[in-house]
């Protein structure tokens, strides 16, 4: 073989196959291809944040930036509707706006979670649909401002806003029980939001024996009284579907009103 030949077989075999096993091989190709990932990645993270957040309103953000937690990021389960995001409420009005998400404090969340366990394991078939839970005193203030009643009479329809309530500190829920496959709720013998005796959890040996309400309704209620309490929860007289984490004075020292 010639000396031109050798010079052309030399140059076949460092051709770009061998230098592209090299190129390969060497780390510092691939942190730069890692670091461009990265920069891609981050770039696109950008562009995507500022949409993310316009679709939060307002008062969702001041919840956030209260320190309360989406209920549904912690169980997942559980249906939301929030009655004081649409008309179907005492009022008849919106006073939340666009807000879907329901937020409570994060401990009350857990107490929640715990609750829902129980009903997995009784009731499989069941979860919660959640009508409210913290209620800012802003909203609070709109609700005594418009209800039409004598401010003496107001306190028993709404907490007075200078004072606050459990649901104004993000301790308070207001709950029924529903088909997990459906999201149909529990006849539970009144709609939600409903003055009367036939709500009260302490007249319900009454209204049994007047047929105002029957037997698989109160069924119904003391499943949800039952899972309630046994994650330290707290029903109150007068409405089936309120239950409280803390009382007052520990919801005030452990939590600011949520404004």
């Amino acid at each position: 073989m010639n000396h031109s030949l050798w010079i052309l077989l030399l140059l076949a075999m460092a051709c770009d196959p061998g230098s592209e096993e090299r190129s390969r091989d060497n780390p510092g190709n691939e942190s730069m291809e890692l670091a461009a990932t990265k920069d891609s990645l981050s770039a696109e993270a950008k562009v995507e944040e500022p949409q993310r957040h316009e679709e939060i309103g307002e008062l969702e953000r001041r919840l956030i930036a209260a320190g309360l937690v989406d209920i549904q990021e912690v169980i997942p389960e559980v249906r939301v509707e929030l009655k004081y995001a649409t008309t179907d409420n005492f009022f008849g009005k919106n006073v939340y706006g666009s807000l879907s998400r329901c937020y409570m404090q994060p401990e009350v969340a857990e107490m929640l979670e715990e609750a829902y366990q129980e009903l997995s394991v009784r009731y499989p078939e069941l979860t919660f649909l959640i009508y409210d839970a913290v209620r800012p005193q802003s909203v609070q203030q709109i609700l005594w401002d418009e209800l039409d009643k004598p401010d003496s009479l107001k306190p028993l329809y709404v907490a007075d806003p200078m004072k606050g309530s459990l649901h104004n500190f993000g301790v308070a829920i207001d709950l029924t029980l529903a088909s997990k496959e459906t999201g149909d709720p529990l006849d539970m013998g009144t709609g939600y939001d409903y003055f009367g005796y036939p709500a009260y959890p302490d007249r319900e040996d009454q209204m049994l024996q007047e047929g105002r309400i029957s037997e698989e309704q109160v069924a119904n209620r003391k499943i949800l009284r039952e899972v309630m309490k046994k994650a330290g929860f707290t029903g109150i007289g007068s409405e089936w579907w309120h239950f409280n984490a803390y009382s007052r004075k520990v919801a005030g020292e452990k939590f600011d009103i949520v404004k």
